[in-house]
């Protein structure tokens, strides 16, 4: 069976566009490997240089945006199957604090700029919403190539994330129902608040729970020659319920990993997953910079505009980051506060969802999203650099193991 002349051109160009992306991401992982520079950064600034603002090879696209959907979901299964929800509930208070003040004053941070540069009430708000949610794939991506992903800063920071991405949830619906008065539906914001809660909950306590009675889940179904093709139905099936609900897909990713967690499978999991994460986790970062247009930065009262939101927006995630942290020490506080600084794709999706609704003019869209894309940037280094300036303590091995 072949296909017709016009879907079969449409099939080669998007392989065509696939096959330059991942070619370009691995390109830069390679060349910042050698320059003992995180890998990811390599990967973003790839998908920079072939994206529209440079080279023009590569344009946003459906296909794009799939397999990039795809990497942001394993790679938070992948951080899920890695982490225990013991390992999580240990941290809960601090991370509840940080994912409360983590976004509280990144909108205040926000919605005060845009009240400063004379902005609408409703593009304030949406403003504000743009700084609140952290992209939590960027900073997890870090702290696996590190290995930090289980010191207590590290845990904290997956714990916020969760509630992060609830309440970002709650203040975009906010948002969106304030620009459209005639539709806003209170009720139904609280009730997908308290369905985006009961679905965490049910999965986070229910799930573990069912999985460590029952270890040899991923064993049961006759279909299966090895562990992963269940573990990757269950990855998706809890990502599309999530994003049905109006959270985050990586949120269902996240808890399908941690019930995994719990079954005796997880070893043989975690090996078949890999391939996976290395084959489609480059497309996420890469699909950032292509994103990118700077010619937003040619502009210089747009360039100074992206310099004050950037910057509230990194110092309002710190502060409130490091504040919920506090308990963990000054060394794992500071880790929490810079792990919490990405805005990623969370930015940008805020920012089009304002675009659409004609709250926000295309120039103040270009300025999210480039500090969306600083604030990625910037933070792998910094988390690098501090986990370094750590391992260079490794005399006093206990000061390392606290944080302290």
């Amino acid at each position: 069976m072949t296909l017709p002349i016009a879907a079969a051109a449409d099939a080669a160009d998007a392989l065509g566009t696939l096959f330059i992306v991942l070619l370009a991401a691995k390109l830069g992982d390679e060349l910042f490997r050698r320059l003992r520079q995180p890998a990811i950064v390599g990967e973003i600034l790839a998908g920079v240089v072939i994206g529209p603002s440079l080279l023009g090879l590569v344009e946003p696209s459906t296909e794009l945006d799939l397999f990039a959907e795809l990497g942001v979901v394993l790679l938070l299964f992948w951080v899920g199957v890695e982490t225990r929800l013991s390992e999580l509930t240990a941290v809960g208070r601090a991370a509840f604090l940080v994912g409360v003040l983590g976004v509280v004053l990144p909108l205040a941070g926000g919605f005060g700029l845009a009240e400063a540069l004379g902005e609408s009430f409703s593009t304030a708000v949406f403003l504000g919403a743009a700084l609140t949610a952290t992209s939590v794939g960027i900073t997890s991506a870090v702290l696996v190539e590190l290995r930090a992903l289980r010191r207590p800063g590290g845990r904290t920071i997956l714990g916020a994330a969760v509630i992060d991405d609830i309440l970002a949830l709650l203040i975009l619906a906010l948002a969106v129902g304030l620009v459209a008065e005639d539709d806003f539906d209170p009720t139904g914001v609280v009730l997908t608040t308290l369905l985006s809660l009961a679905f965490v909950a049910f999965f986070a306590l229910g799930g573990t729970r069912v999985a460590r009675r029952w270890p040899q889940l991923l064993e049961a179904p006759r279909f299966a020659e090895s562990p992963l093709l269940p573990a990757v139905l269950l990855c998706l099936g809890l990502a599309a319920f999530a994003a049905k609900i109006g959270l985050a897909a990586i949120v269902g990713a996240f808890l399908a990993g941690l019930i995994l967690a719990e079954t005796r499978e997880r070893v043989p999991v975690e090996g078949e997953i890999a391939p996976l994460y290395a084959v489609f986790t480059p497309f996420f970062f890469a699909s950032i910079g292509v994103s990118v247009d700077l010619d937003v930065l040619l502009d210089w009262k747009a360039l100074a505009l992206v310099v004050a939101v950037t910057a509230v927006a990194i110092a309002t995630k710190f502060i409130g980051a490091w504040l919920g942290a506090r308990s963990l020490g000054p060394r794992d506080a500071t880790l929490v506060g810079v792990g919490m600084v990405p805005r990623g794709e969370v930015g940008i999706v805020v920012a089009s969802i304002g675009l659409s609704e004609q709250v926000i003019d295309k120039e103040l869209f270009g300025v999210i999203v480039a500090m969306s894309v600083l604030t990625t940037l910037l933070v792998p280094p910094l988390l690098r650099a501090l986990l370094a300036r750590e391992r260079g303590d490794i005399d006093h091995p206990q000061a390392v193991a606290t944080g302290r």
